[in-house]
């Protein structure tokens, strides 16, 4: 059901108030009333009117007086304000405008010509009403929009771009909050890089640097995962979060050893302008706690735990041109590759051997 209408009718007459208010009700609308400007403004913030009939002239406060500090509060600045008086019209009428009423009746009242404009005035209210809830509404959803777009461009920061756009419209959990998972790590390097540093120009180095991210960034965006890190030359990728995946070990394999492929392409190019430089790898598998890392304005993804130490020991153990994997990954590919067994590898902060293997590559 339709609420109705509601007029706020104001004059010190009663006779007047009580003539206005017993039309307006015979015609469905819901009245207030008011004798004097005080009282006509008490009525206007408590009972919110969507309409105002307002007597010209009243003993304290004028019906100009009482129009213009409507019109002075932003919160009833568009409410329609009709003035009524017995006054010279013309006179009455500029001055009324002048305070900011909508329109004006000359005492005595036209029934008829009471009722078109309040309809008329009505009508105006609501299309402003709604326009300005859809105004509300779209301000929100710019807000939201643009709240999202942040939080995408923070998430593309880690995730490929449609990973991070599925985050951002629900479709998968929000991977910043902290959580336990078994994932796949992948730890790579440049071999020799330091050195390398040490004895070239900036320019050379920032140029190296340059190929190598674009290279490796665009392999792991096509393989799925997930850039934790980099760190100059060195680089730390996972498999199977924020969106698990059913094959993580084969995907961090597959990816390693295109990355070989491409660096051994671009030692080509490098070694020609002189650059003494390799590539080595280390993947583990196992348990990690991942999710948001640092302080407020400046986050990193992060993940934590002995598969990411292990990963990185088996990067630093790889000579030039090696995949090293543990044994959990090569037990989960071992039907895809052709590996070199290395047996047990002494690794700093693991106190036994532990088991290494060289991917030499993939069967076709």
């Amino acid at each position: 059901m339709t609420t109705p209408a509601k007029i706020l009718v104001v004059d010190d007459t009663p006779q007047n108030v009580k003539l206005l208010a017993d039309l307006l009700a015979v015609k469905g609308y819901a009245v207030v009333t008011a004798s004097s400007g005080a009282q006509a403004l008490e009525k206007v913030g408590k009972e919110q009117p969507d309409l105002v009939l307002l007597d010209v002239v009243m003993p304290e406060m004028s019906g100009y007086e009482v129009c213009r500090q409507i019109r002075d509060n932003p919160v009833t600045a568009m409410l329609p304000v009709v003035m009524v008086t017995a006054l010279d019209p013309m006179q009455e009428r500029v001055k009324g405008i002048d305070a900011g009423a909508d329109d004006f009746l000359t005492k005595p009242i036209n029934q008829a010509e009471l009722l078109a404009r309040v309809r008329s005035l009505l009508k105006i209210k609501q299309l402003h009403d709604q326009l300005t809830e859809w105004n509300q509404t779209l301000e929100q959803r710019v807000q939201a929009q643009v709240g999202q777009l942040e939080r995408l461009a923070r998430l593309k920061r880690f995730f490929s771009p449609q990973l991070a756009e599925m985050i951002v419209s629900g479709d998968a959990d929000d991977p910043l909050k902290s959580h336990r998972r078994e994932v796949t790590v992948v730890f790579l390097d440049l071999r020799g890089f330091t050195s390398f540093a040490e004895t070239s120009e900036p320019e050379e180095v920032m140029g190296v640097l340059r190929e190598y991210h674009a290279e490796m960034g665009r392999l792991i965006l096509e393989h799925e995962g997930t850039l934790e890190r980099f760190t100059g030359d060195g680089m730390m990728i996972f498999f199977n979060d924020p969106v698990p995946v059913p094959d993580a070990p084969e995907r961090a394999v597959r990816m390693a050893v295109a990355m070989r492929q491409r660096v051994d392409e671009l030692l080509v190019r490098w070694k020609k302008r002189g650059y003494d430089l390799d590539f080595g790898v280390g993947i583990a598998q196992g348990y990690a706690t991942i999710g948001a890392i640092g302080f407020e304005g400046r986050l990193d993804y992060g993940a934590i735990g002995t598969v990411t130490n292990l990963a990185a020991r088996l990067c630093g153990e790889a000579k030039p041109g090696q995949i090293l994997v543990s044994q959990r990954v090569y037990g989960a590919v071992e039907d895809s590759v052709d590996v070199e067994e290395l047996g047990g590898l002494a690794l700093k902060g693991f106190s036994k051997p532990v088991p290494a293997f060289n991917v030499a590559q993939l069967r076709t």
